[in-house]
């Protein structure tokens, strides 16, 4: 949830809440009153938030269903113009002033009109991103650059990235090319195209993966990252890298945890990074501005059409990312 703290009140934001667990009919747009920041914390009037699959985990029961949990705000990451900061509010990149172009995250609750967040949440927004494709960038750009870390993905390197045009998937594509990998990625024919224009090699997943992906890269693998958590992806994965310690997961906790290999994320014994990803978010802003990496948005809806951004996520078929606009 935002700060709640500060002196005097700031107003009211349009939130989105899951009044109770389920699917997306659960959730609703309700108001909220926003606090003056308080020391060390920036009001941001927010533009647009990014969309996440987790975010519809939040309340869906795969985390519990206390009921003293709800009404649930949802969200992590949003773009917007800071309105108001307490006294010194700083961010990674320095002191924080009203005015600003921001991204926050980590900004629990940025589904919202209005928001309250930590002055270390917050980032400059880079200039060549609109406000949708900056509230897309840093949930999916830090998970694929921790899974870069972890991997040891550098230059010389080839890499076979399962889910290649799904968020974290293009991040991770691009990432690794910026490092100087080879890269393989899966995807529906549809997104070979895309994928290819980012430098990837692009193959169909079925029947045959491994034939396929072993004739797209005839020298081996070095790691691998799974995106997607089939039997397909974790067979080909664990029978094309020999390190396990150099294969990863951010889907399939269970099994990875059995296997030996790098498991990664907020599940009970994921290694959740939070410092790699932290110190990220500085480099992904400077990569975007630079125009070296790009944020593909698929779709956007109005903050009220929540529900309707969640059906599209879990349906499974995004491709990049989605944002509610505020």
């Amino acid at each position: 949830m935002p700060e709640r703290g500060g002196d005097v009140a700031g107003g009211v934001a349009r939130v989105v809440i899951a009044a109770g667990y389920g699917g997306p009919e659960v959730l609703s747009v309700a108001e909220e009153p926003v606090p003056e920041p308080g020391p060390g914390k920036a009001r941001i009037e927010v533009r647009a938030a990014g969309v996440n699959p987790v975010d519809a985990k939040s309340y869906s029961g795969a985390f519990g269903t206390d009921p003293a949990r709800l009404p649930l705000r949802l969200g992590a990451e949003a773009a917007g113009v800071v309105t108001a900061v307490g006294p010194g509010t700083e961010g990674p990149a320095g002191p924080v002033s009203a005015g600003d172009e921001v991204i926050a995250y980590r900004a629990p609750g940025a589904y919202a009109s209005e928001l309250v967040v930590p002055g270390w949440a917050v980032v400059p927004k880079p200039a060549t991103l609109d406000w949708a494709q900056a509230a897309g960038l840093m949930v999916t750009g830090v998970t694929a650059w921790h899974l870069l870390v972890a991997t040891s993905v550098g230059a010389g390197d080839t890499v076979l990235v399962h889910g290649g045009s799904g968020g974290v998937g293009l991040m991770a594509v691009q990432l690794a090319v910026i490092r100087g990998a080879k890269v393989v990625a899966t995807a529906s024919p549809a997104r070979h195209g895309l994928l290819t224009g980012l430098g990837a090699v692009p193959v169909a997943y079925g029947a045959g993966l491994a034939e396929r992906v072993a004739t797209a890269a005839p020298d081996g693998f070095d790691a691998a990252l799974d995106l997607v958590g089939t039997d397909e992806a974790w067979d080909v994965s664990l029978g094309l890298v020999a390190d396990r310690a150099r294969v990863a997961t951010i889907v399939a906790f269970r099994k990875g945890l059995q296997a030996g290999i790098k498991v990664l994320g907020g599940a009970p014994g994921a290694d959740p990074g939070t410092e790699i990803r932290e110190h990220a978010r500085l480099d992904l802003a400077r990569l975007a501005g630079e125009g070296k990496l790009r944020v593909i948005v698929s779709q956007t809806f109005p903050l009220a059409e929540a529900a309707a951004a969640h059906r599209a996520i879990l349906d499974g078929h995004t491709t990049g990312k989605i944002a509610l606009i505020a």
